[in-house]
């Protein structure tokens, strides 16, 4: 296993304390990525608690693999899209389940390496697709060279919530052919310039809003989430981590929906979202987006 594997999961001990994770427990991990939720649920359901872990990312399912391989006996891994979740736990037979978690955004392992086109600041091809053997339908390149500015603009706006999104989209179609990730960047950066001691590079919201594109992200969330109280059982509890507020903004809306009414599906555990601590984000900048939810079946 590479050092990319070798990552910290993000909230483990509040997802933990979520789930409420018992022995004889199925869980579903619906993006198990390299595993780290994962190894910590199964350890904490010993000795006869399951687990399924899924994830459109081929790569991932593979060190999710060696990771878990302690846990053989308890643990089922396989590749797919967050919204076929539902009906791959219901082929394997582990509904209704006791807990399910949901880890959204790019893992280390993704971000980490250059040839998937995830990174802004390493050299690589505009690819992004979070499954790149399981259907995502077009890559960034197309987006990016294919598009016309009204297109660019209305995804940057929408997806990436950045004002400039149509000074920016008229840049990268003036810099046409844009081949690289670097180079996109770039285009981002002389388009717009940069703020010194920005928190955050010029291009990350441009990254965001194409990446989302790619993979359906946000289609693929919402579809998931209405397919959940059809696999949990009653008392069982549903925890997601969101990394931007476009996808917390989709699980808050669902949770409120679903939690309220004469006859609420869900009663919600989290009265205000749960962020990670000073401490965890200290450790693992990554960390510093995240923010829980987490709702029990009823």
């Amino acid at each position: 296993m590479t050092s990319s594997a070798a990552h910290t999961p993000v909230m483990l001990d509040e997802a933990l304390t979520m789930l409420d994770v018992k022995p004889r427990g199925r869980y579903l991990d619906a993006t198990v990525g390299l595993g780290g939720h994962a190894q910590a649920v199964l350890s904490a359901s010993a000795p006869d608690g399951r687990l399924l872990g899924l994830d459109a990312d081929p790569e991932a399912i593979d060190f999710a693999k060696q990771r878990l391989a302690p846990f053989a006996s308890r643990v089922t891994l396989a590749r797919c899209w967050l919204d076929d979740a539902a009906a791959a736990a219901a082929d394997v037979q582990m509904t209704p389940l006791d807990g399910i978690l949901c880890d959204l955004g790019v893992s280390s392992l993704q971000l980490d390496t250059p040839e998937r086109g995830f990174s802004l600041r390493a050299e690589g091809p505009l690819d992004m697709r979070l499954g790149p053997q399981t259907g995502a339908p077009v890559t960034a390149r197309e987006i990016v060279n294919e598009w016309s500015v009204d297109d660019l603009a209305d995804l940057i706006f929408e997806y990436g919530e950045e004002r400039r999104s149509r000074r920016i989209a008229r840049g990268i179609v003036e810099r046409r052919p844009i081949e690289s990730t670097t180079q996109l960047a770039q285009t981002v950066v002389d388009t717009v310039g940069a703020r010194p001691g920005a928190r955050i590079h010029p291009a990350t919201r441009v990254f965001q809003a194409i990446r989302l594109e790619v993979n359906r992200e946000l289609e693929r969330l919402a579809a998931f989430l209405s397919q959940v109280r059809g696999i949990l059982r009653l008392g069982g509890r549903l925890v997601v981590i969101a990394f931007h507020s476009l996808e917390d903004r989709i699980v808050k809306g669902f949770l409120q929906e679903q939690s309220s009414g004469d006859a609420p599906a869900f009663r919600t555990l989290t009265r205000r979202v749960l962020r990670p601590s000073a401490e965890e984000i200290q450790r693992n900048p990554r960390a510093r987006s995240a923010r829980m939810r987490a709702a029990e079946a009823i």
